[in-house]
Protein backbone atom coordinates (compact mmCIF):
# COMPACT_ATOMS: atom_id res chain seq x y z
CA UNK A 1 0.00 0.00 0.00
CA UNK A 2 1.09 3.56 -0.68
CA UNK A 3 2.19 5.43 2.41
CA UNK A 4 0.16 8.57 3.20
CA UNK A 5 1.88 11.83 2.26
CA UNK A 6 0.94 13.45 5.55
CA UNK A 7 0.59 11.87 8.98
CA UNK A 8 -1.52 13.27 11.81
CA UNK A 9 -1.18 12.49 15.50
CA UNK A 10 -3.30 14.04 18.26
CA UNK A 11 -2.02 14.09 21.84
CA UNK A 12 -3.52 16.19 24.65
CA UNK A 13 -4.52 19.10 22.40
CA UNK A 14 -1.32 19.00 20.32
CA UNK A 15 -1.77 18.07 16.66
CA UNK A 16 1.41 16.88 14.94
CA UNK A 17 1.39 16.94 11.14
CA UNK A 18 4.35 15.03 9.69
CA UNK A 19 5.47 15.46 6.09
CA UNK A 20 5.87 11.86 4.96
CA UNK A 21 7.98 11.69 1.80
CA UNK A 22 11.26 10.63 3.42
CA UNK A 23 12.80 9.23 0.24
CA UNK A 24 12.28 12.65 -1.39
CA UNK A 25 13.43 14.55 1.71
CA UNK A 26 9.79 15.60 2.19
CA UNK A 27 9.77 17.73 -0.95
CA UNK A 28 6.56 19.72 -1.31
CA UNK A 29 4.83 18.06 -4.24
CA UNK A 30 1.47 19.33 -5.47
CA UNK A 31 -0.26 16.50 -3.67
CA UNK A 32 1.57 17.11 -0.39
CA UNK A 33 0.80 20.83 -0.51
CA UNK A 34 -2.88 20.04 -1.06
CA UNK A 35 -2.97 17.58 1.82
CA UNK A 36 -1.13 19.95 4.14
CA UNK A 37 -3.49 22.82 3.40
CA UNK A 38 -6.57 20.62 3.88
CA UNK A 39 -5.19 19.28 7.17
CA UNK A 40 -4.41 22.77 8.44
CA UNK A 41 -7.89 24.02 7.60
CA UNK A 42 -9.40 21.03 9.38
CA UNK A 43 -7.28 21.65 12.47
CA UNK A 44 -8.21 25.33 12.42
CA UNK A 45 -11.87 24.41 12.85
CA UNK A 46 -11.14 21.95 15.67
CA UNK A 47 -11.75 23.50 19.09
CA UNK A 48 -9.93 20.63 20.82
CA UNK A 49 -6.68 21.44 18.99
CA UNK A 50 -4.54 23.90 20.96
CA UNK A 51 -1.15 23.70 19.23
CA UNK A 52 0.03 22.43 15.84
CA UNK A 53 3.47 20.91 15.29
CA UNK A 54 4.88 20.56 11.76
CA UNK A 55 7.48 17.79 11.48
CA UNK A 56 9.26 15.77 8.80
CA UNK A 57 9.81 12.04 8.44
CA UNK A 58 13.21 10.55 7.68
CA UNK A 59 16.49 12.45 7.60
CA UNK A 60 15.22 15.85 6.43
CA UNK A 61 12.64 18.33 7.62
CA UNK A 62 11.83 19.55 4.11
CA UNK A 63 13.97 20.07 1.01
CA UNK A 64 11.62 22.53 -0.65
CA UNK A 65 9.62 22.06 -3.83
CA UNK A 66 9.72 18.83 -5.83
CA UNK A 67 12.15 19.79 -8.61
CA UNK A 68 11.44 16.67 -10.67
CA UNK A 69 7.75 17.46 -10.69
CA UNK A 70 8.46 21.07 -11.61
CA UNK A 71 10.75 20.13 -14.51
CA UNK A 72 8.13 17.73 -15.82
CA UNK A 73 5.62 20.58 -15.98
CA UNK A 74 7.74 23.40 -17.37
CA UNK A 75 4.95 25.86 -18.11
CA UNK A 76 4.45 29.37 -16.73
CA UNK A 77 0.78 28.84 -15.91
CA UNK A 78 1.66 25.67 -14.01
CA UNK A 79 4.39 27.51 -12.07
CA UNK A 80 2.07 30.39 -11.20
CA UNK A 81 -0.55 27.98 -9.87
CA UNK A 82 2.06 25.99 -7.92
CA UNK A 83 3.54 29.02 -6.17
CA UNK A 84 0.08 30.41 -5.40
CA UNK A 85 -0.81 27.04 -3.86
CA UNK A 86 2.35 27.08 -1.76
CA UNK A 87 1.76 30.68 -0.67
CA UNK A 88 -1.75 29.73 0.46
CA UNK A 89 -0.30 27.04 2.71
CA UNK A 90 2.09 29.57 4.25
CA UNK A 91 -0.61 32.18 4.86
CA UNK A 92 -2.91 29.51 6.29
CA UNK A 93 -0.31 28.86 9.00
CA UNK A 94 -0.57 32.48 10.14
CA UNK A 95 -4.37 32.47 9.88
CA UNK A 96 -4.82 29.43 12.14
CA UNK A 97 -6.17 30.24 15.61
CA UNK A 98 -3.63 27.80 17.06
CA UNK A 99 0.11 28.55 17.35
CA UNK A 100 2.20 26.45 14.95
CA UNK A 101 5.62 25.07 15.94
CA UNK A 102 8.14 23.79 13.40
CA UNK A 103 10.03 20.75 14.70
CA UNK A 104 13.24 20.84 12.67
CA UNK A 105 15.45 17.78 13.03
CA UNK A 106 17.36 17.92 9.73
CA UNK A 107 17.87 20.10 6.68
CA UNK A 108 15.31 22.75 5.74
CA UNK A 109 16.06 24.18 2.32
CA UNK A 110 14.32 26.56 -0.10
CA UNK A 111 10.54 26.24 0.44
CA UNK A 112 11.36 24.00 3.43
CA UNK A 113 13.20 26.92 5.02
CA UNK A 114 10.23 29.08 4.04
CA UNK A 115 7.97 26.65 5.90
CA UNK A 116 10.06 27.03 9.07
CA UNK A 117 9.91 30.81 8.76
CA UNK A 118 6.14 30.74 8.15
CA UNK A 119 5.47 28.80 11.36
CA UNK A 120 4.83 30.91 14.45
CA UNK A 121 7.63 29.25 16.41
CA UNK A 122 10.46 26.85 15.63
CA UNK A 123 12.52 24.40 17.70
CA UNK A 124 15.59 22.97 15.98
CA UNK A 125 17.98 20.15 16.71
CA UNK A 126 21.60 21.25 16.92
CA UNK A 127 22.33 19.17 13.79
CA UNK A 128 19.71 20.95 11.66
CA UNK A 129 20.81 23.13 8.77
CA UNK A 130 19.03 25.81 6.79
CA UNK A 131 19.45 27.31 3.33
CA UNK A 132 17.55 29.04 0.55
CA UNK A 133 19.71 27.50 -2.11
CA UNK A 134 17.77 28.16 -5.30
CA UNK A 135 20.38 30.69 -6.38
CA UNK A 136 22.82 27.80 -6.82
CA UNK A 137 20.71 26.46 -9.71
CA UNK A 138 19.89 29.86 -11.21
CA UNK A 139 16.68 30.44 -9.26
CA UNK A 140 16.33 33.24 -6.71
CA UNK A 141 14.14 31.98 -3.84
CA UNK A 142 11.59 34.77 -4.21
CA UNK A 143 8.73 33.19 -2.28
CA UNK A 144 10.94 32.06 0.62
CA UNK A 145 12.26 35.63 0.70
CA UNK A 146 8.82 36.82 1.87
CA UNK A 147 8.91 34.65 4.99
CA UNK A 148 12.64 35.09 5.66
CA UNK A 149 12.50 38.88 5.48
CA UNK A 150 9.74 38.84 8.09
CA UNK A 151 11.84 36.75 10.50
CA UNK A 152 15.30 38.26 10.35
CA UNK A 153 17.15 41.43 9.43
CA UNK A 154 17.30 42.40 5.75
CA UNK A 155 21.04 41.92 5.37
CA UNK A 156 20.92 38.54 7.10
CA UNK A 157 18.05 37.35 4.89
CA UNK A 158 19.66 38.69 1.72
CA UNK A 159 22.96 37.01 2.52
CA UNK A 160 21.20 33.65 2.64
CA UNK A 161 19.22 34.39 -0.52
CA UNK A 162 22.18 35.69 -2.53
CA UNK A 163 24.72 33.03 -1.55
CA UNK A 164 22.59 29.93 -1.10
CA UNK A 165 24.93 28.89 1.70
CA UNK A 166 23.83 26.72 4.60
CA UNK A 167 23.68 28.06 8.14
CA UNK A 168 23.64 25.87 11.22
CA UNK A 169 20.97 25.81 13.90
CA UNK A 170 22.74 28.18 16.30
CA UNK A 171 23.24 30.71 13.51
CA UNK A 172 19.57 30.33 12.57
CA UNK A 173 18.68 31.10 16.18
CA UNK A 174 20.92 34.17 16.24
CA UNK A 175 19.31 35.41 13.04
CA UNK A 176 15.80 34.94 14.40
CA UNK A 177 14.72 32.01 12.23
CA UNK A 178 14.27 29.58 15.14
CA UNK A 179 13.45 30.06 18.82
CA UNK A 180 15.28 27.21 20.49
CA UNK A 181 18.16 24.87 19.65
CA UNK A 182 18.65 21.62 21.56
CA UNK A 183 20.50 18.30 21.12
CA UNK A 184 18.62 16.06 18.72
CA UNK A 185 17.91 13.46 21.43
CA UNK A 186 15.85 15.96 23.44
CA UNK A 187 14.16 17.68 20.49
CA UNK A 188 10.79 16.03 21.10
CA UNK A 189 10.92 16.85 24.79
CA UNK A 190 11.67 20.51 24.04
CA UNK A 191 8.85 20.75 21.49
CA UNK A 192 6.51 19.18 24.05
CA UNK A 193 7.67 21.60 26.73
CA UNK A 194 6.89 24.57 24.50
CA UNK A 195 3.56 23.14 23.34
CA UNK A 196 2.50 22.28 26.90
CA UNK A 197 3.30 25.82 28.03
CA UNK A 198 0.98 27.21 25.36
CA UNK A 199 -1.72 24.63 26.08
CA UNK A 200 -1.74 25.80 29.69
CA UNK A 201 -2.83 29.31 28.66
CA UNK A 202 -6.27 30.63 27.73
CA UNK A 203 -7.27 29.42 24.24
CA UNK A 204 -9.27 32.61 23.75
CA UNK A 205 -6.36 34.87 24.64
CA UNK A 206 -4.03 32.87 22.38
CA UNK A 207 -6.44 33.11 19.45
CA UNK A 208 -7.03 36.84 19.88
CA UNK A 209 -3.34 37.50 20.42
CA UNK A 210 -2.11 35.58 17.38
CA UNK A 211 -4.62 37.29 15.09
CA UNK A 212 -3.67 40.70 16.48
CA UNK A 213 0.05 40.01 16.13
CA UNK A 214 -0.06 39.28 12.40
CA UNK A 215 -2.53 42.04 11.58
CA UNK A 216 -0.75 44.83 13.44
CA UNK A 217 2.74 43.98 12.21
CA UNK A 218 1.83 45.14 8.69
CA UNK A 219 0.24 48.40 9.90
CA UNK A 220 1.54 51.82 10.77
CA UNK A 221 2.07 52.49 14.47
CA UNK A 222 -1.13 54.49 15.04
CA UNK A 223 -3.36 51.94 13.31
CA UNK A 224 -1.56 49.11 15.12
CA UNK A 225 -2.24 50.68 18.51
CA UNK A 226 -5.89 51.24 17.63
CA UNK A 227 -6.31 47.60 16.68
CA UNK A 228 -4.34 46.46 19.74
CA UNK A 229 -6.46 48.59 22.05
CA UNK A 230 -9.67 47.13 20.62
CA UNK A 231 -8.32 43.59 20.93
CA UNK A 232 -7.17 44.25 24.48
CA UNK A 233 -10.60 45.61 25.42
CA UNK A 234 -12.38 42.57 23.97
CA UNK A 235 -9.95 40.26 25.75
CA UNK A 236 -10.27 42.13 29.05
CA UNK A 237 -14.06 41.78 29.22
CA UNK A 238 -13.92 38.06 28.41
CA UNK A 239 -14.74 35.34 30.91
CA UNK A 240 -11.19 33.96 30.68
CA UNK A 241 -9.60 37.28 31.65
CA UNK A 242 -11.91 37.59 34.66
CA UNK A 243 -11.13 34.00 35.63
CA UNK A 244 -7.38 34.48 35.20
CA UNK A 245 -7.15 37.75 37.11
CA UNK A 246 -9.26 36.40 39.97
CA UNK A 247 -7.10 33.28 40.14
CA UNK A 248 -3.94 35.41 40.19
CA UNK A 249 -5.21 37.55 43.05
CA UNK A 250 -6.39 34.49 44.96
CA UNK A 251 -3.08 32.68 44.34
CA UNK A 252 -4.59 29.65 42.59
CA UNK A 253 -4.52 28.10 39.13
CA UNK A 254 -7.10 29.45 36.65
CA UNK A 255 -9.76 27.29 34.98
CA UNK A 256 -10.05 28.52 31.42
CA UNK A 257 -13.46 28.42 29.74
CA UNK A 258 -13.22 30.56 26.62
CA UNK A 259 -12.57 29.45 23.02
Amino acid sequence: MTEPLLLREDTDGVVTLTLNRPAQFNALSEALLAELRAALEKVGADDTARVVVIAGAGRAFCAGHDLKEMRANHDKAYMQALFRRCAKVMTTLAALPQPVIARVHGIATAAGCQLVAACDLAVAADVAKFAVSGINVGLFCSTPAVALSRNMGRKQALEMLLTGEFIDALDAQRRGLVNRVVPVDVLDAEVKRLADSICGKSALAIRLGKELFYRQIEMGVDAAYQLAAETMACNMVSEDAACGIDAFMEKREPEWRGR
